[in-house]
């Protein structure tokens, strides 16, 4: 007979138990959203209690991971993130910690832990930090190197938008992103027709080129993950396969000395 916690696990695991609480996660998410108005918490005051409910399903199914994984559970950064979401959950609504209610809405983050797609979306974007981090401190070189000029080129021509270094930097973050760049640098152009070159430059190199690179790192790592996660599938099919061929020996072995004793019953004493 099966070990209890090997079937705590079995339950635990089981992919109706996961689309349970992935039904529970996207209910709970609701009510967060509804309780936001005041008027629809008055006029259903049963959200309030399907909230606990929730909550109080989030308790047991941590409960039950813990005991069927064990020591496991604690070494799995997602079970550790699905333990703090449940956490915040119970914190006082009064108090020095009723501050900390905010963070209830990361329940609805646990669908990340929850749907094996999102992991892997997370696990992608956690593995573009290197690439990122010298990707983004170019752009921040640019950036600093194109405000330094700008000031020193147009502070005298538009205060405004270029008078200082701080200005200049958030005018010439202001024209990466695109956000009404062409009023920014209208006083500039129109004083200095030239200094379209300049912008325009900077727009090709920030935009076209710079945010582009972060979009290149980003594809190579989603596209690493799915390999990745092709190469945990085949494993995973592979492993059953194994599972299923020790099964069948087994059972063969099981046949062939079941068959061996009801031949010496057969033969009887000599």
């Amino acid at each position: 007979m099966p070990h209890p916690r090997a079937r705590v696990r079995a339950f635990v695991d089981a992919p109706t138990f996961q689309w349970f609480i992935i039904g529970v996660i996207i209910v709970n998410s609701l009510v967060l959203g509804l309780e936001t108005s005041p008027r629809l918490m008055d006029a259903f005051p049963w959200l309030s209690t399907l909230g606990w409910v929730t909550v109080a399903i989030f308790v047991v199914e941590i409960t039950l991971r813990i005991y069927a994984h064990g020591r496991k559970f604690f070494r799995d950064p997602w079970s550790l993130f699905d333990l703090v979401v449940v956490a915040v959950a119970l914190i006082p609504a009064s108090g020095v910690l009723s501050v900390l209610r905010v963070l209830r809405v990361l329940r609805v983050l646990r669908l990340l832990s929850a749907v094996r797609s999102m992991r892997r979306v997370v696990a992608a974007l956690a593995a573009t930090i290197p690439g990122m981090t010298s990707i983004g401190a170019l752009l921040v070189m640019l950036i600093y190197v194109a405000g330094v000029m700008a000031t020193q080129m147009f502070s005298a021509t538009d205060p405004e938008n270029f008078g200082d270094l701080p200005t200049s930097l958030l005018s010439m973050f202001q024209v990466m992103t695109g956000d009404d760049w062409a009023k920014v640098i209208q006083p500039v152009t129109d004083q200095h027709p030239a200094a379209w070159s300049f912008f325009i430059l900077y727009i090709l190199v920030s935009t076209y080129i710079v945010l582009n690179l972060f979009i290149a790192v980003a594809v190579e790592a989603l596209e690493k993950q799915h390999e990745e996660g092709d190469e945990e599938i085949k494993h995973e099919v592979e492993q059953a396969e194994s599972d299923v061929l020790a099964a069948i020996e087994s059972l063969r072995s099981e046949v062939a000395a079941l068959r061996t004793e009801m031949s010496d019953g057969d033969r009887g004493p000599g």
